[in-house]
């Protein structure tokens, strides 16, 4: 008998699991058998892992070949393990030394032709093997990069089974031309088939005419990491903002880069020629967007990220918002409150990371007339077409304003006085870095992190400040989540103006953002 051993990784939403891929050789009826509940990806690798090695000079055995992945309880998905099979069936039949392979953990995925190409995940595999104590990897030559993201790991580049095996037999590996076919990734799922833009560089604030209360709105938002709202008719600015936020944003610092390129990773969205994410992403899903694209989706254990996990610790903009389904916005109620997403299935739950800046966008009115002479809805219309955003998901929106077309004044001489976006972007940066500072010592980078037991008990401003929001309390205006937003957005605007405390006009400001009107 004739038994050898690598490894590789299982994920479970953005979390590896170290596996083992264990080969017997036995006396029997002759066949590969793959044991460990793979899925249906995997069960293919019997075909691909058998003509990788007869492509790449190798013999097959004649025999009974049985794989083992274990834990056998633990879900395995993708073609990610191709590579480890091939290792570990070769290593059993004694075509090199096995002990060279068993300290490894191996990923890729095997062409015909024995190439091994590009997989999703290799970030957060790479960490759960570093976490292991597993200090050498192999994988796919076009996911060097983001392997090597991970420190104190040796990282092994693998364009093909032929280069790996000479590696693993102490031989020099023969000259390998690069193929473009290996640097494709398996097409992503549903969760993560959304609309989601670049940050280009020719986007600038200075480019939105008019509109110098959404500008500000759009700084306190960058500022303390509010959500917002933006309502009012087409042509006014609403999307031109919302998709400018990102450039008032700091880049992302270095742990927050890797659990975004993890989760972008596992769902096969990395940019191309970028291993790690280092500015705020920024997605934007169409509103015929279903639930679990939203928050996540797939069966068992085998789950992958939704838009609200691809922005983490970005923007969700969701534009014409009353135009979702219902059951899609209050999904994301649950992210709102406490930065992440639990999905349970049949045996099995995952959490996904998904910190975000919610921006929503919405017409008056379905028939979106550009200017309200010629709209023919009727108040009751109008009120159950803005009614589809429900009360309590409006209700953890902390700024929401309407806009207004641009003037014609403003239209010919805003681009003369308004501010570029890094401007902006460094009192929003000296902004977060008082909030930083006051906030240390503690686990919240941001005002809007701030729960709200903590808010009212430490960081609660004086009762003569607080006289425009005991007024609300009592005439029930202001819920009490609503009085944390107002809280929370009113330390913003006290830190972009470089108070210590906020004052009554932060407070009333915070207020009138909060419910939309004048406080």
């Amino acid at each position: 008998m004739a038994l050898a051993k690598t490894r590789s990784v299982a994920l479970v939403g953005v979390e590896g699991f170290v596996v083992d891929v264990e080969a017997s050789i036995t006396s029997g009826v002759p066949g590969l058998h793959l044991v460990g509940l793979p899925d249906a990806a995997l069960n293919e690798a019997r075909d691909r892992v058998r003509a990788a090695i007869f492509n790449s000079g190798e013999s097959w055995p004649n025999r009974h070949v049985t794989i083992s992945l274990f834990p056998a309880s633990l879900p395995k998905k993708g073609s990610a393990f191709d590579l480890a099979i091939a290792v570990s069936l070769l290593a059993a039949a004694e075509t090199f030394d096995p002990r060279a392979c068993t300290k490894m953990v191996i990923l890729g995925e095997l062409g015909l032709d024995g190439r091994v190409r590009a997989v999703p995940g290799v970030l957060p595999a790479v960490l759960a093997a570093a976490n292991a104590g597993y200090r050498t990897v192999v994988v796919p030559r076009s996911n060097v990069a983001e392997a090597e993201l991970v420190p104190d790991v040796e990282v092994i580049a693998a364009s093909s089974l032929h280069g790996l095996l000479c590696r693993l037999r102490g031989q020099a590996p023969p000259p390998e031309p690069e193929d473009a076919e290996t640097a494709r990734l398996t097409p992503v799922s549903e969760g993560a088939a959304i609309r989601s833009r670049d940050l280009r560089g020719d986007l600038d604030l200075t480019d939105v005419r008019g509109q110098a209360e959404a500008r500000r709105a759009l700084e306190i938002s960058a500022a303390g990491g509010h959500h917002l709202f933006f309502y009012g008719p087409p042509g006014c600015g609403k999307t031109m903002l919302a998709e400018r936020l990102p450039t008032l944003l700091p880049p992302l610092d270095r742990e927050a880069a890797l659990e975004v390129t993890a989760i972008h990773s596992v769902a096969g969205t990395l940019p191309p020629g970028k291993p790690l994410i280092s500015r705020p992403p920024f997605c934007a899903p169409h509103h015929t967007a279903t639930r679990a694209a939203m928050v996540g989706s797939g069966q068992g254990r085998l789950l992958q990220p939704g838009a609200a996990s691809l922005a983490h610790h970005g923007i969700l903009f969701l534009d014409e918002a009353p135009e979702f389904n219902a059951g899609v916005l209050d999904a994301l109620r649950q992210p709102l409150e406490e930065g992440e997403v639990m999905i349970a299935r049949a045996g099995a739950a995952t959490r996904f990371p998904a910190r975000f800046t919610l921006v929503l966008a919405a017409n008056p009115c379905p028939c979106a007339a550009a200017k309200s002479v010629d709209c023919t809805c009727t108040p009751a219309v109008r009120h159950k077409y803005l009614a589809r955003i429900s009360g309590p998901l409006l209700d953890r929106i902390d700024l929401k304003l309407e806009l207004h077309p641009a003037t014609r004044a403003e239209l010919r001489y805003d681009l003369q006085t308004a501010e570029r976006s890094e401007v902006v972007a460094e009192r929003v940066l000296q902004a977060r870095e008082r909030a930083a500072k006051r906030l240390a010592g503690t686990p919240w980078r941001t005002n809007a992190e701030i729960p709200g037991p903590q808010l009212r008990r430490r960081f609660l401003p004086s009762a003569e400040a607080m006289s425009c929001l005991d007024r609300a309390l009592q005439t029930g205006e202001l819920s009490a989540r609503g009085l944390d937003r107002v809280l929370r957005t009113a330390w913003t605007c006290a830190d972009l103006a470089g108070r210590d405390t906020p004052s009554a006009d932060d407070l009333s400001s915070a207020f009138a953002l909060w419910t939309g009107r004048r406080c």
